[in-house]
Order: C-alpha cells, then sequence, then structure tokens
C-alpha cells in the first residue's frame, strides 16, 4: 500500500537549511544511561555523522500523539558537542527554542553529543510529566535524542542503546537486543520509529501473553513499584486476550509485525496514555488490578490506545502526519482521531468483557449528561476545540463548562454512536461501523506504516458504506452552537437520557476514585469529594446565580462541616420546604455566606430503555469475536 507523506516546512526550517548542507541521509548511535533514573537523571550520550560546515541539532518539540509542542526542552541540561574530544560552540536559534547551531570543521565525519535529561517529578502532563521512579522507569527516546534537522527523520538511523540499574527488566517494541558492556543495544530503526518505540523497564515486572499460538506476538508488559500490584487475574488477562481478539475482529487486519501494552501501575507517575504503532505506553494508579472501581475507572485506557494503533498511528489526518517533529501539527480533525477512538475503544471495552453492558450505559450517560449541560458549547463550536487543541490540552480546569477542552474525545464518541446508530437505520441492520472501520483501517495486514487522510477521505468511506448526505450530517455536529449535545445516536439506539437522585454505577466509581463531588445537574458545581475544594461551577446554574466560583472552598453546609453525604442531604431536605442551601465558604482570606436557591435535589444521569424503538445500543457492544 503506499505511502502518502506531507513534506512540508515551517519557513523558520527553510532559512536554516539554506545556511547549511541538506544532508540525504544520517546515523546516530544513541546511548542512555539510565542507572540514575531513581534520582531523576539521564545521561545521553550521542555519535552523530556529518560531512563538516554550518549544522543545526534539533530537539524534538512536536510529539506525535500529543498533538502539540511539548517535548520538554526545559528539561535538557549539560549540553556539549565535541568533535575528536574539543568542545565546539553552539547558539541556540532565537526563533526556535528547540534549535541549536554549531559550525563543524570541514573533514570532520561525525560529532558527538551529550547532554543530561532532568527527569520531572510532577505527576502534571502527558509524556514529560513524571516517569519515573525508585523501583521504574518509562523511557521515552524524544527526551533524550538531538539530531540534524537538515536530514528527514525518517532518513535518519538510529542504533539506540540504554544501560538499566542492575536486575531490571524492560519491555518495548524496538527489537534485536543484545547487551554489551552493560548496555541493552537494539536494532538500527529510523528516527520516527525510534520515537513511537519507549522503553518501560522496573526491577518489578511481569510479561502475560494475550495471543498464545498466533503467530503475531501481542504481549501485557506490566511495570510496578511493588510486586503484588502485579497480580493480574484469570478474568483480567482474558478480557484484555478478548480485547485482541475484538480489535481483530473489528478491523479485519492490523498494521504491526508485534504489539506490548507497556502498562505502568503506580502512583509515582503521570497518568494518562499515548499511543505508538506496535505499543502503547498506559500508566494508571498502582491499585488499579486490585481495586474493582480503579479497574473499572480504567477499563477504557488499554482499549481506546490500542485502537490508536488503526486510528490514528496507521491512518492518520494529514495535518497530523507531518514526518517530522518541527513542523506544527493542525489538529482540525481530532474529532475523529481522538472522537472515534473515544467511541471505539469504550465500545471494545464492553465488547471485551472489561465493562459490562451497564457500565458501558452509564459511562455513555455521564459523558451525554456533561456534555449536554455545557454553556460553552453555545459560542464555541466542537470544531473549535479540535482547531486550538494544542493549548487546550494544557488549559485550566477552572471555568471548563463555560471555556470547553478538549471535547472532541467525548463529543467525538457521540458523534461516532450516531453515526453508527444512523448506519445501521439506513441498512435495516445489515451494516455498522463495523464495515466503515474495515474499509478505512483494514485492508491487508501490513508492518507499520501511515497513511494520511482528510475529510474528504472520511465522507468517502462512510458513501462506500451506505450513501447519505455525510458531509451535511458531519459538519453540522461541528459547527453547531445548539445549547444541547448530538444524543441522536443515543435516542436513535433506544434509550433516553433521564435524571435520578442517586449516581448511576460508573459516576459512583469516578467520584471514588477521583475523589469528586458532581453536582453538576443539581446546584452547578463540581467539588473535591473529601475537602470541598470548588474546581468548577457552570454558568446559568443555581450555584452560579449564587455568585460561587472555582477556587472557593466550602466549609459548611446549613451550619455542618461539609461533607459530600451531608450536602446530597442538604439538596433532598430544600426539596420540602422554601429555605435555600447556605455555603460557607472560604474564598483566599475571606469568609462568606452564599445561599443556594435550588428545590430540585440530587440530580444524576441515566440511561433509560425508549421501547418505542429497537435497542440498537445493544448491538453496538455485542462481541463479535468468533461470530
Amino acid at each position: 500500500m503506499k505511502i502518502v507523506r506531507t513534506f512540508c516546512f515551517s519557513l523558520m526550517a527553510f532559512a536554516m537549511f539554506s545556511a547549511a548542507t541538506v544532508l540525504a541521509q544520517s546515523t546516530i548511535t544513541l546511548s542512555v544511561d539510565a542507572t540514575e533514573a531513581p534520582r531523576k537523571l539521564l545521561h545521553s550520550t550521542e555519535s552523530i555523522s556529518t560531512s563538516g560546515g554550518a549544522m543545526t541539532l534539533y530537539y524534538p518539540q512536536w510529539i506525535p500523539g500529543e498533538h502539540g509542542p511539548t517535548g520538554p526542552v526545559t528539561d535538557v541540561a549539560g549540553l556539549k558537542i565535541s568533535i575528536g574530544g574539543k568542545e565546539i560552540a553552539w547558539k541556540r536559534d532565537l526563533v526556535d527554542m528547540y534549535a541549536v547551531h554549531c559550525d563543524v570543521p570541514s573533514g570532520s565525519d561525525h560529532v558527538d553529543v551529550s547532554f543530561d535529561f532532568l527527569l520531572p517529578a510532577s505527576q502534571s502532563g502527558f509524556s514529560s510529566g513524571a516517569s519515573s521512579s525508585e523501583s521504574l522507569l518509562i523511557l521515552s527516546w524524544n527526551q533524550v535524542v538531538m539530531y540534524p534537522l537538515e536530514t528527514r527523520p525518517e532518513n535518519i538511523m538510529v542504533t539506540p542503546g540504554v544501560k538499566l540499574p542492575a536486575g531490571w527488566k524492560y519491555g518495548t517494541a524496538l527489537q534485536g537486543a543484545h547487551e554489551k558492556d552493560g548496555t541493552i543495544w537494539f536494532n538500527a530503526v529510523n528516527l520516527n520509529k525510534l520515537v513511537d518505540s519507549p522503553v518501560l523497564s522496573s526491577s518489578h515486572f511481569k510479561r502475560v501473553d494475550l495471543a498464545p499460538g498466533s503467530s503475531t506476538p501481542q504481549f501485557l508488559d506490566m511495570a510496578s513499584d511493588h510486586d503484588e500490584s502485579l497480580e493480574i487475574t484469570s478474568e483480567q488477562t482474558s478480557d484484555f486476550q478478548n480485547l485482541v481478539k475484538e480489535a481483530h475482529a473489528l478491523f479485519g487486519a492490523h498494521h504491526y509485525d508485534h504489539y506490548d501494552f507497556l502498562f505502568t501501575l503506580s502512583d509515582q507517575v503521570a497518568h494518562f496514555g499515548l499511543e505508538h504503532h506496535e505499543s502503547s505506553d498506559d500508566r494508571v494508579s498502582e491499585k488499579t488490578l486490585l481495586d474493582p472501581a480503579m479497574w473499572k475507572s480504567a477499563g477504557s485506557l488499554l482499549p481506546h490506545e490500542f485502537t490508536h494503533s488503526w486510528n490514528g498511528k496507521y491512518r492518520r489526518p494529514a495535518g497530523l502526519a507531518t514526518g517530522d517533529f518541527s513542523t506544527p501539527m493542525k489538529g482540525d480533525l481530532l474529532w475523529v482521531y481522538e472522537g472515534m477512538t473515544q467511541f471505539i475503544g469504550n465500545m471494545l471495552a464492553a465488547r471485551s468483557g472489561i465493562w459490562s453492558p451497564d457500565e458501558y450505559r452509564d459511562q455513555l450517560a455521564t459523558t451525554a449528561a456533561y456534555l449536554d449541560n455545557e454553556p460553552g458549547r453555545t459560542w464555541r463550536p466542537l470544531q473549535d476545540c479540535a482547531d486550538e487543541a494544542q493549548l487546550l490540552y494544557n488549559s485550566r480546569g477552572d471555568w471548563r463548562a463555560y471555556r470547553r477542552g478538549t471535547d472532541f474525545y467525548d463529543e467525538g464518541n457521540l458523534i461516532w454512536l450516531d453515526v453508527d446508530v444512523t448506519i445501521m437505520q439506513l441498512t435495516k441492520g445489515a451494516k455498522s461501523i463495523d464495515d466503515f472501520t474495515k474499509i478505512f483501517h483494514g485492508g491487508e495486514n501490513t508492518s507499520p506504516m501511515v497513511k494520511p487522510y482528510t475529510f474528504d477521505d472520511v465522507v468517502t468511506a462512510l458513501n462506500s458504506v451506505v450513501k447519505n448526505d455525510w458531509n451535511k450530517f458531519l459538519t453540522d455536529r461541528l459547527q453547531s452552537l445548539a445549547a444541547h449535545a448530538p444524543l441522536g445516536g443515543i435516542e436513535n439506539g433506544g434509550y433516553k437520557l433521564v435524571y435520578k437522585d442517586t449516581p448511576n454505577g460508573m459516576q459512583r466509581t469516578y467520584e471514588s476514585t477521583r475523589h469528586t463531588d458532581d453536582e453538576s445537574y443539581s446546584i452547578g458545581l463540581v467539588i473535591g469529594g473529601s475537602n470541598g475544594a470548588v474546581y468548577d461551577v457552570l454558568p446559568g446554574t443555581p450555584g452560579f446565580k449564587a455568585g460561587m466560583a472555582p477556587g472557593m472552598t466550602i466549609l459548611a453546609v446549613d451550619g455542618k462541616k461539609y461533607s459530600k453525604e451531608g450536602l446530597r442531604d442538604a439538596l433532598k431536605a430544600a426539596v420540602k420546604g422554601s429555605a435555600k442551601i447556605d455555603l460557607l465558604v472560604q474564598s483566599g482570606e475571606f469568609y462568606r455566606t452564599y445561599s443556594i436557591d435550588y428545590h430540585g435535589g440530587p440530580r444524576f444521569p441515566y440511561l433509560v430503555r425508549d421501547d418505542s424503538k429497537p435497542d440498537l445500543l445493544s448491538q453496538v457492544i455485542k462481541a463479535h469475536a468468533g461470530n
């Protein structure tokens, strides 16, 4: 299958090229000493081929999967560039802080580059957040490499090696491992593939075969700070094995030669998921396998990141398929990249058994209710959330409901559910989203490759499944400023969004694991469930009208010390009379009582069957493997 590559460079990069000899090929030998990872230090040493003259070395800025300029260049320290043991001067570019310039003496065939990477302790952020502890490390190669900007990353062959603390084991998509003088060396790969292949290592490590007997190896590589946190049950193992089977049944083909889930269970690292072609970087709380609430709360993480091997890595929006780490990415199709993946990931969590059908519906109700009550949707269309994604990923949590954030995940989920249900309706059940994924993401089994797409390509593929005005269908939802979310997939799928006075099962799970008190649909407050901190206030709600704001702390409810249970009791009591709910609030150095005029009782979202319509939602999550 033909690979389409996007050769677009910024004017800044073009200006750099004009001052240097453009190299068609380059080689790098990269050695990382990670023996001091427990104290947050990595030592990187590179030998980079050169033909001499002006040279620009670049530190990766735009990291695939993170959709923004997130390369942690400020954590690079001790940079030295030398020729034959003699240091040469370098100067940072005054426009692009990720680039440094140097002059290499003629006749030199390589330069030596060394620097330390300062591993962060803070758990905020994605791969640039905390990635190490006393007993584990997730090594992201983009953090420990600089490369000649004059050469395309696909034409830079890197021989990577890493020296780990004694006794540590590891998992990675890299192949050909052999040890020499304490360093583990892997087969040479191009720079794009290297950055796409992190290494998970730990003194507490376990590997589980998720595809026994398959000609395509697929493993769950687990690392933690304690052995007991790796005690995966046979049921959990079966769920993950079912995930692999269900994904293959859905897409009909795969685009990797092998696959490793790099599953980190630790309270010392940032928690997120990051996709790669032949692996995924999945980080959760240490007790996730042991605590039923944590297990369900994290249930869609691995299905989501696994889905990205097809939708995001193989098929990738043209604006995100830059092929390098210096060209700005365009996120206008993130509602496909992330939104469809959110839909498929949640669907696979249910099809594989990680979530029960009730848990899937509760999760969907929780998502739908938030978006259906989000005031920011009346000024910012979903398309703008995708367009501004590189900034919104790092936006604050306060006033999120008014600002909107990366809603292309969850609202994309609703849109693609609507697509699936519409396909089933138009074809009278003969076709579904499965037919689209086989056309768009399937084909023949291949090694990792990138096949970019445009909006028109998505519309064309949908029309190949069933004729419809898909352009208008999608555009109307992407550009809408309606006060309510696109709930067509739920409603036409045979369900209604309603509100009851107790949280649904998945909302209880989220409140337990995230320590929140979500009163969005009654008084419009999202609160830290244990300390009364007000995380967000929804404009137009009783809490907002009373004067409440993010950053305040609720100390007491109707004269009693704040607790989640106490506030919900007050909400119930307020239904019986005309008295307002009094909140004693601290805001900085100031104390004040806010009276909330609300008498509707607690309200939490559920999906209930609409018997006037077929139950298509159950068809969406029906297991397909083996059928």
